[in-house]
């Protein structure tokens, strides 16, 4: 029998979808009636709940250089609900923005007609391309329908280099000339070793048992069609044979993808060697103390590289993840360091490269950046600066 609470419930579920839908559009074209604010700036995600990273950096430029007018509504998923006033203001300051930024899939505003003199610009928070996306999985299981209108009403996105700029057009369903290789706010920390030296010491300060050891980062990316379905195959860690096998002066450290919501269970005997860091939250600080990395199709690979310190690549499930995701590049052309398919032989790849220090990954990196200067938050800001410009 259905009570009254499951009543007001399904009730409520409807409505929001109305009102996230139909009125949100409805709501969208009403506001459009009223004068562009020719220095305002909309910051939208629903994959964060707080500046950071791109954002963070973009926004620092931006208010160093001039004092813009902000509306930020940031969810940390797409499932968080959002209250009916946050509705409302986001319909109004989406059609009086002059710019909206986004930094992730954000599904509310891919129906909406982006006005004449506004630019919706896709601040994307990974680095590079490998591994096909959006409109590039068409036919695959997860991939969109072919007349989807997701992305496609983007005006700019920034990318890291030219090489890069056709999967994103593909991927997001627009004109190669609206995607502008500035590189990657995120990847600027990487050429700062006032940054570096100062995040080394603050890691070693808050976790002082990994001063003086070899740390090891295990960082794959999730399976899964998306945040709903993301999920790993835990039992691909040997934790007993990693723990077993590896030196003393060793420290394994593992950070699942923010999707994955299921924690990693390490035996309480094994945590002097074996870490979980899945909720430290930014991968990239911790690969300044990272000595090897170990991760399969995940972007943190680019990063890394700019490093030039070894990488191992884990892939268990390579066949299948060809079938259902693919890449743009042959993964194995694409790889800038060993790939191993089970856990012994990754224990064993590690022992192999315990005394390398530092490779040369300058094709590589030469091949995925364009500018290998640390300046890329200072071109993004002059790309918004010269969209909040344009009449």
């Amino acid at each position: 029998m259905t009570t009254l609470k499951q009543t007001k419930n399904k009730f409520r579920k409807k409505l929001d979808r109305k009102f996230k839908k139909e009125i949100f559009q409805m709501l969208y074209k009403m506001f459009c009636v009223l004068p562009i604010n020719n220095n305002k700036i909309s910051i939208l995600s629903d994959s964060r709940k707080k500046l950071s990273d791109n954002f963070q950096l973009v926004y620092d430029e931006l208010e160093r250089r001039h004092k813009y007018e902000y509306f930020l509504l940031l969810k940390e998923s797409v499932t968080k609900r959002k209250r009916y006033l946050e509705i409302i203001k986001l319909a109004y300051h989406i059609a009086t923005s002059k710019v909206i930024m986004l930094d992730d899939f954000y599904p509310m505003i891919y129906p909406l007609k982006i006005r004449k003199n506004a630019d919706l610009i896709q601040i994307w928070h990974a680095v590079g391309a490998f591994k096909t996306f959006g409109y590039s999985r068409v036919g695959k299981v997860g991939g969109p329908n072919p007349n989807s209108k997701n992305h496609r009403n983007y005006t700019k996105v920034i990318v890291s280099s030219s090489e890069v700029a056709p999967f994103y057009a593909e991927g997001f369903g627009v004109d190669i000339n609206k995607v502008v290789p500035t590189g990657v706010p995120r990847t600027d920390v990487f050429f700062d070793e006032d940054y570096k030296n100062n995040m080394n010491q603050k890691l070693y300060e808050k976790y002082p048992e990994l001063q003086g050891k070899k740390v090891i980062l295990y960082a794959p990316t999730f399976r899964g069609n998306g945040q709903s379905s993301a999920h790993f195959p835990m039992e691909q860690l040997d934790l007993e044979s990693i723990y077993e096998q590896l030196d003393d002066n060793v420290v394994f450290l593992i950070k699942h993808h923010p999707f994955v919501k299921k924690k990693i269970s390490i035996p309480v005997e094994y945590g002097d060697k074996i870490k979980d860091f899945t909720k430290y939250p930014s991968v990239n600080d911790l690969l300044f103390i990272t000595d090897l990395l170990i991760t399969d199709y995940s972007s943190v690979c680019f990063e890394y590289a700019l490093l030039n310190k070894p990488m191992i690549f884990y892939c268990f499930d390579l066949e299948e993840y060809i079938e259902s995701r693919d890449f743009y590049i042959p993964y194995q052309d694409f790889t800038p360091g060993p790939i191993v398919r089970t856990c012994d032989e990754m224990i064993q790849k590690i022992k192999d490269l315990s005394d390398v220090e530092k490779v040369d990954y300058t094709n590589f990196t030469n091949k995925f950046f364009e500018d290998l200067d640390g300046q890329s938050t200072e071109r993004v800001a002059d790309l918004i600066e010269s969209c909040m410009k344009s009449i």
